[in-house]
């Protein structure tokens, strides 16, 4: 009897600290649940497709999703491209074991950028650097020795209002990839900012948020040399 009440006040005990997890609550919150189909598209995908020593996960929001050019920009790589547009590192840790199977893989590159978007749900600096954490010690159960780069949420001009929280964050992710093996942040703010200090409109569709084909190419160059210096090769 006593050993039975000391198990039922441990359940007590971890359920309640995991409800005042503010990362978990984020992660498990309802509206993770509408990327729902974009996931079940994954699904699919990682029941056919296989990766190997020469393959890079590229995944996050809707950047990814609409590089058309991605296997022929990223060769001699193979590639896994999974994105999904508005994705958000709440769902993307909500879907994480989905996502990012244990499967073998040159790289990981991870781009989403919709957490400090200018609106009321936006997360704040920190939360967004304990989801990033919290996304890590995921993949880390499933890959652990695969190298991990953040690639920067690139500075655009839709979304200028509200780059000071967009780059306290990236540095927040970038002070910690520093400081942890096989975590990579990849720079992207000085290459799209003109000389004026503001992202170039340039490289930007008319939404003002999402690449053109010369925002591609000038993302492609910046990652694969990312890539390359960190010893990363086909």
């Amino acid at each position: 009897m006593l050993r039975r009440s000391l198990l039922l006040l441990q359940v007590i005990v971890i359920t309640g600290i995991s409800s005042c997890n503010p990362v978990k609550k984020l992660i498990n919150s309802d509206d993770v649940l509408h990327w729902e189909q974009d996931i079940q598209v994954f699904d699919s995908l990682n029941a056919t497709e296989e990766s190997d020593e020469n393959t890079l996960l590229v995944t996050g929001s809707s950047s990814i999703r609409l590089w058309d050019n991605i296997h022929k920009d990223l060769a001699p790589f193979d590639v896994m491209q999974r994105g999904y547009g508005g994705a958000k590192l709440t769902d993307f840790n909500h879907y994480a074991d989905r996502i990012i199977k244990p499967q073998q893989f040159k790289g990981i590159l991870i781009f989403v950028a919709n957490d400090i978007a200018g609106g009321d749900r936006d997360k704040s600096p920190k939360e967004v650097i304990q989801l990033y954490k919290s996304l890590v010690k995921q993949i880390r159960e499933r890959n652990p020795n695969t190298p991990v780069f953040w690639i920067e949420v690139t500075p655009t001009p839709s979304r200028w209002h509200v780059i000071g929280e967009i780059r306290e964050a990236g540095e927040l992710i970038k002070d910690y990839c520093e400081k942890n093996e096989d975590l990579y942040f990849i720079d992207t703010y000085d290459r799209f900012a003109s000389a004026g200090g503001e992202p170039d409109p340039g490289l930007f569709r008319d939404d003002m948020l999402h690449l053109n084909a010369e925002g591609y190419e000038l993302w492609t160059g910046i990652i694969l040399s990312a890539l390359e210096e960190e010893g990363i090769k086909p």
